[in-house]
């Protein structure tokens, strides 16, 4: 049996050892280079294969002797001769040496040159009897990472440690690097053979792009696009969204099947609309995103339904002509929205003679054009237009409510005014007057609710024009008085029996997904089972002075809401009715208080507008709920771009910019600037933003770009009813509520 002699702890004599011991040490071999080192101990820690140059064997030991008192699985080789190292660099993956200069025949730097025609990344420490300040720089400068004495055991086991430890991360970062450039050449081999459109971006520059990539946007060769900004290649109205995206890949927010529609600055046909898609990659010069032009299912359409298709469209504007106009809202108006309601908007130049005075009779045909393609930039894909009349076109929106339709109006009016009109050689401006009503019971037939849009626009026209004007002619009428007082019932009727049910829409995070929070809605079951939408119930609650009911069911339910869902923070918006109410206050501390509710899971949310018309009692309230940690937001904010007075009167945690500038915001560089503005003030006060009414991939990028903090909207998530029990929670219904001095 083969044996060895270990130095015995502490007695100074010789035993005998099995060279296969039960200790869970690994074999040391002092007889030369056998290929017997084993990749783990018994322990299971990585084995360290570690040549001892010396012509004392005793060194071997009391070096392996000393690392496994380290924590180091060693496995020593002992190397008597230079030829030994050369047979041993050759047939070992060796991860140390050490050299015993006082008893090896070659010197440090003879061993040097002899290790780097093997391995030259492999270490070599140094070794003597005594070592000074002075040996070890003797040492070092002849290619030693140091020089270590036998009496020093614990710097021994440290410079070792050191010494694997730097080697291992140099290996690891080389095995990286190679990996990187494997990969980089991988993808590149990808690109070049893909038929898609593939372009690599770092910093906003093209790094490489492919063939595909060059034929798409019509360059000579790569080297005229590589090195210059991606953003040159897509129409300033793109600009935003691309940039948005760009850093929410790199940042890790971008879903890989989502697209971004964007338009080049080469036209491609008649549409030069692309659809990119985004992927980040890290290679070893930094990350970077890859832009691949998604391919577009293109259906062939029969001519005849292409000519079909044309003749019910108005040549001028591509709307529809005023019967097909007029035959599609009388469809649509059949049934409800999924969200919110119908409104009808009139749209018509002001003064247009004198535009037409300007550019000429034919040519002013072109500037109706021109509108309507202003018109098109804002609409939703569920909203239907159409030129109903000489200059005016009509459009049938789905908004939230009749206000969000009037905010749209005000938003048009606005930027027609700044719009510059090109007719050949000319160049013109005008303004021009919205009228704006939402679908009321009140209104028995098409026509009635047609001629009261016609109506709202008139009374802009008499305002002045340049305006946005909301037919409200409906409140005041008997016959909406009639159908308040069977609302009234209903709504009484819905608190008593706990028909009311809480929704949820949640709020995601552009810059962290840290905490979970939701925006709370409501909605009404009749008497049926059926749901009905806030459009339809909400403005009778409000016309009848049962907004505060309403508000105080939400307030107890969001509470029960946050210990089901374990919510971190939710918001819940309160009305202009309990804004005013001197007794809104003192029942929530009351109701949170005897719940033992964590006020700082809640926001109280309120209508900048509400907010901006009873400043004083909103100021009031505001600081009342800030001393009981309840958060405090303005919702619909930004119509009045201007004001941020308000912010520092009212000192909001949060501020919701305006649903209706979401969709107007991706292609209006103007309206761009103008948010922009507001997220500016908002950071300079420590506020937090939400976007509102986020639809699609490319309202995200840009309000990734714009810097706001969190959104909300179809994008991010539907609304989702929760609360469905038909519970009988009597802090919910309307005696206690009229107990509490809400009715």
């Amino acid at each position: 049996m083969n044996q060895v002699t270990v130095l015995s702890s502490g007695s100074g004599l010789r035993r005998p050892l099995c060279l296969n011991w039960l200790l869970g040490l690994q074999n040391m071999e002092i007889d030369g280079p056998r290929s017997v080192a084993r990749d783990w101990d018994l322990n299971g820690r990585q084995s360290i294969s570690i040549a001892v140059l010396t012509e004392d064997r005793d060194d071997v030991e009391i070096i392996n002797s000393a690392l496994r008192d380290a924590g180091h699985a060693a496995h020593c080789h002992w190397i008597p001769s230079p030829a030994k190292l050369a047979d041993m660099m050759a047939a070992e993956n060796v991860e140390l040496l050490i050299l015993n200069c006082d008893r090896f025949k070659d010197s440090i730097r003879q061993v040097i040159k002899l290790k780097d025609r093997y391995n030259p990344e492999v270490p070599l420490v140094a070794m003597q009897a005594t070592a000074d300040e002075g040996s070890i720089l003797t040492a070092m400068q002849a290619g030693a990472c140091d020089l270590v004495s036998l009496s020093l055991k614990g710097r021994l086991q440290s410079v070792v440690s050191r010494e694997l430890r730097a080697l291992r991360v140099e290996r690891a970062l080389n095995s990286t690097i190679q990996s990187a450039t494997e990969y980089k050449r991988q993808l590149k081999d990808h690109m070049d053979s893909s038929s898609s459109s593939i372009a690599l971006v770092q910093d906003g520059i093209f790094t490489d792009i492919n063939d595909a990539w060059v034929r798409q946007f019509r360059a000579g060769n790569k080297n005229e696009l590589i090195g210059m900004p991606v953003m040159d290649t897509f129409d300033p109205e793109s600009q935003a969204a691309l940039k948005g995206a760009l850093i929410a890949t790199i940042q890790g927010k971008w879903q890989r099947n989502e697209k971004l529609i964007v338009r080049s600055q080469v036209q491609s046909g008649n549409n030069a609309e692309i659809h990119l898609e985004f992927r980040r990659f890290d290679l070893d010069d930094g990350p970077c995103v890859q832009i691949r032009i998604a391919p577009q299912l293109k259906i062939a359409e029969e001519p005849t339904k292409l000519v079909h298709d044309a003749l019910k469209r108005d040549p001028t504007t591509l709307f529809f002509h005023r019967a097909q106009f007029i035959e599609r809202i009388t469809k649509r108006l059949r049934r409800k929205p999924a969200q919110g309601t119908h409104c009808l908007v009139y749209i018509k130049p002001d003064n247009f003679g004198a535009v037409r005075q300007k550019v000429g009779i034919l040519n002013s045909e072109e500037v109706i054009a021109q509108l309507a393609e202003e018109v098109r930039k804002r609409l939703h894909p569920r909203d239907v237009a159409g030129r109903f009349e000489g200059t005016s076109l009509m459009v049938l929106l789905e908004r939230g409510s009749a206000r969000d339709a009037q905010v749209w109006g005000k938003q048009f009016c606005d930027h027609i005014a700044k719009h510059t009109f090109e007719v050949e050689e000319n160049s013109t401006h005008l303004t021009c007057t919205v009228g704006a009503c939402a679908v009321n019971e009140v209104f028995s037939s098409l026509e009635e609710f047609i001629a009261a849009t016609v109506s709202a626009h008139s009374l802009g026209r008499k305002a002045g024009g340049n305006t946005s004007f909301l037919d409200q002619s409906a409140d005041e009428d008997t016959k909406q008085r009639e159908f308040d007082a069977i609302w009234v019932k209903h709504l009484k009727a819905a608190l008593m029996e706990d028909r009311f049910r809480l929704a949820q829409l949640p709020i995601a995070g552009l810059r962290s997904d840290s905490v979970q929070m939701y925006d709370l809605l409501v909605r009404m079951i009749d008497e049926h089972g059926n749901s009905v939408l806030p459009s339809e119930f909400l403005p009778a609650a409000e016309r009848n002075n049962m907004m505060k009911n309403i508000d105080r069911w939400m307030l107890q339910s969001a509470v029960k809401f946050c210990n089901e869902a374990n919510a971190d923070r939710v918001f819940v918006r309160m009305s202009k009715q309990s804004i005013k109410d001197t007794s809104t206050a003192a029942w929530l501390q009351q109701k949170l208080d005897d719940a033992g509710f964590d006020c700082s899971r809640l926001v109280i949310q309120i209508p900048e507008q509400d907010a901006a018309t009873h400043i004083k009692q909103t100021q009031v309230l505001a600081a009342h709920v800030r001393k009981l940690g309840i958060g405090f937001a303005l919702e619909h904010y930004g119509i009045d771009q201007e004001r941020f007075q308000i912010l520092d009167i009212l000192k909001p945690d949060y501020i919701k910019i305006d649903g209706e500038l979401m969709h107007t915001l991706m292609t209006d560089s103007n309206m761009q600037a103008a948010v922009a503005k507001i997220v500016k003030a908002a950071q300079k006060r420590n506020i937090k933003t939400v976007a509102e009414r986020v639809e699609n991939a490319n309202a995200m990028a840009v309000l990734f770009q714009l810097g706001l903090d969190f959104m909300q909207g179809h994008y991010v998530h539907e609304p989702e009813v929760v609360l469905q029990e038909r519970e009988s929670v009597a802090a919910n219904t309307l005696a206690n509520l009229t107990a509490a001095g809400a009715v």
